[in-house]
């Protein structure tokens, strides 16, 4: 199978990097970047760059652009798509995504799916980019009404291959709620977190819960303001939660009420326990 890669950038190289290592198939290349396509060159991880109107030799393309760019580079280039092929998004918001490209690949006699590989580092670009980044990682598929049967067990099977640890199958308007609490949150809160002024003072003072917290602080603001953007409704709720649930520690702590405080405490840790339980 001829693979396309679009974007090889920390996501996008590590499945040029992945697909290398535990596949047979031909990998090419697609990036604005230079240096990124000579990288991906020097270790072999694509067999050489392509233009886009190339991609009518490529059974499978894979798009690991942001968003906003994922959508305009489906669309300005429907015509260059292999008929009977696959398109795939990596993108860690679905809904917009597929209402966009979805119906305008199937025009063209195109199979789009989307998909979120649910693995990431600190670092962005091609450099960081690892053969192993996706092992043991949660893969989601999103499949819409349209989408054929034998297109999901695909991409499974795929994904199974590049050794994705779990293949979840959502559909996208539910991946945006969850994935609203379990990433987009997350990186909020470390983001707001990290702007407290005693940050200036923490040396010598943090270890373990420190680091966890903050880790996802360092992001890629180009990226996430897209992906926060095009999910707005299911991460205000998020955010909505988040602020009523800190009042009630404020509450608590402000009014020196040990017992609401050790029970909200109680709650939080149970609820811990029983989400690690049930995976």
């Amino acid at each position: 199978m001829k693979i396309a890669v679009v974007g090889l950038g920390l996501i996008g190289g590590s499945f040029c990097k992945a697909i290398k290592k535990y596949t047979d198939h031909r990998i090419f290349g697609i990036d604005n970047n230079s240096d990124a396509i000579q990288m991906a060159l020097d270790c072999k991880a694509i067999e050489r760059e392509i233009l886009p109107a190339e991609l009518c030799e490529m059974d499978f393309t894979i798009v690991s652009l942001h968003p906003e760019q994922t959508i305009a580079f489906i669309l300005q280039h429907l015509s260059y798509f292999k008929k009977g092929s696959l398109v795939m998004d990596t993108c860690g918001v679905k809904t917009t995504i597929v209402n966009a490209v979805a119906g305008p690949l199937s025009e063209q006699g195109v199979i789009f799916v989307g998909a979120h590989p649910m693995a990431g580092r600190e670092f962005s670009g091609f450099a960081y980019s690892l053969d192993c980044l996706y092992e043991d990682a949660s893969f989601i598929i999103t499949p819409d009404e349209t989408t054929p049967a034998h297109t999901v067990e695909f991409i499974t099977y795929f994904a199974k291959k590049l050794q994705f640890g779990k293949v979840v199958i959502s559909t996208p308007q539910e991946h945006d709620r969850v994935i609203a609490f379990t990433s987009q949150l997350a990186h909020i809160v470390s983001n707001a977190y990290i702007k407290s002024p005693s940050l200036q003072q923490q040396s010598g003072f943090s270890a373990g819960s420190f680091l966890d917290l903050t880790r996802v602080a360092k992001l890629n603001e180009d990226m996430w303001t897209s992906l926060f953007l095009m999910n707005q409704q299911p991460l205000l709720f998020e955010i909505d939660t988040i602020i009523k649930k800190l009042q009630e520690y404020r509450q608590a702590i402000a009014q020196d009420d040990a017992q609401t405080l050790h029970d909200l405490l109680k709650e939080g840790r149970i609820l811990k326990e029983n989400s690690l339980a049930s995976q």
